[in-house]
């Protein structure tokens, strides 16, 4: 029975969401893309994260949300001594997710995942809190299985994940696109990056973290590179090079945040990871790629699967970290900005459906 919406005083009360995710900005872009559109449509938002994480970060710059710090652990694929004290922190979390939680009273919770996920997940389920699921990458995420259990439905991006879940919870919604990456401008992009015209602009991107083989192998490189490009490095914080401060044609940043649009619009090529909500961004505005995904030593292994299909799709080239060389790194660069014009049409004959309006959807579906 859905839960009556006229409290005694006759005024209408906000439907309520709580958002969970976090531990990297992958674990968090695709709800900072929902919960505009949910507040716009009256929705009272609020999430639960880390204390101290990118999550807090990112969410603290949206209006209108209501930001809940929880104990956490991290689920870690490595020994390390920190592995014997974060099942405790997870175990507080649950407590304090689940008072939270009773506090709040949300009428659905919609987790991107991230070890940050689980305690409020379970919380969420305690209090019999419809829980719904999104996996961006094409095999689910350690904290996903986990809270799989205690979900009505889960989001998929990619269609080949629905045979990894056999519990017929999947709805494959396909990649949710943040709105505002649509509107940039590439001339406010060039005048940001203080650019000039005709020459191509390279974008790399490390990830929210930055990553420091691929920071390694751009600066080894920044003298070759900057005579056919102009580069925007993102290299993720604490991670600037002082060293090439003065370097013509060549701009560091540990992380755009308001001007991503317009610096996105004036790209030529990109270099990147393999997370999920960010090639399929690439794909969405055009951009074509080079990937190269994190080594099985450094993870699971999603981001070798996610720019396999992208491979096999012909929007990218991609480099495994084993193959990276200054030399395949240049070469194989080249080798996309020959071919970007046939890249761009093979991308846009992706035809991508409004996943927002689909989660929305669900949302409206499920909630209590």
């Amino acid at each position: 029975m859905p839960k009556s919406t006229l409290p005694p005083s006759g005024e209408i009360t906000p439907r309520r969401i709580l958002f969970t995710g976090g531990g990297s900005a992958g674990h968090v872009t695709v709800n900072a893309a929902l919960i505009p559109q949910l507040i716009a449509q009256g929705w009272s938002v609020s999430y639960i994260g880390s204390k101290t994480g990118i999550e807090k970060q990112l969410i603290s710059r949206l209006d209108g949300v209501d930001y809940y710090g929880i104990s956490t652990g991290k689920l870690r694929r490595y020994i390390d001594l920190e592995n014997v004290k974060d099942p405790f922190r997870v175990v507080k979390g649950v407590f304090q997710a689940y008072r939270l939680i009773r506090g709040l009273k949300p009428d659905l919770l919609f987790s991107k995942g991230g070890f940050v996920s689980v305690p409020v997940v379970i919380g969420a389920w305690l209090n019999r809190v419809p829980v719904i699921i999104h996996e961006s990458d094409l095999t689910p995420g350690l904290a996903n299985r986990i809270a799989g259990p205690f979900a009505k439905r889960i989001c998929i991006t990619f269609a080949e994940t629905a045979k990894l879940l056999k519990d017929g919870k999947a709805v494959h919604v396909g990649p949710i696109i943040r709105t505002e990456l649509r509107k940039g401008s590439a001339w406010k992009g060039m005048q940001w990056c203080k650019f000039t015209p005709g020459k191509p602009v390279l974008l790399i991107m490390g990830g929210s973290l930055g990553s420091q083989r691929i920071n390694q192998a751009i600066r080894r490189n920044v003298g070759a590179l900057t005579k056919s490009y102009q580069v925007i490095h993102i290299c993720g914080k604490g991670e600037l090079d002082e060293r090439l401060k003065g370097v013509n044609g060549y701009r560091q940043y540990e992380y755009i945040h308001d001007e991503l649009p317009d610096v996105l619009a004036c790209t030529d090529l990109v270099i990147s990871r393999a997370g999920s909500n960010s090639i399929f961004e690439f794909l969405a505005l055009r951009k074509p790629m080079l990937l190269i995904p994190l080594s099985k030593q450094a993870s699971r292994g999603d981001q070798i699967l996610n720019a396999e299909s992208f491979r096999q799709a012909g929007y990218c080239e991609v480099l495994q970290e084993e193959e990276l060389t200054d030399d395949t790194l240049l070469s194989t660069l080249a080798s996309i900005y020959g071919n970007r014009d046939a890249i761009k049409a093979q991308m846009g004959q992706n035809g991508q459906a409004d996943a927002i309006k689909r989660v929305i959807a669900l949302i409206e579906e499920n909630a209590i």
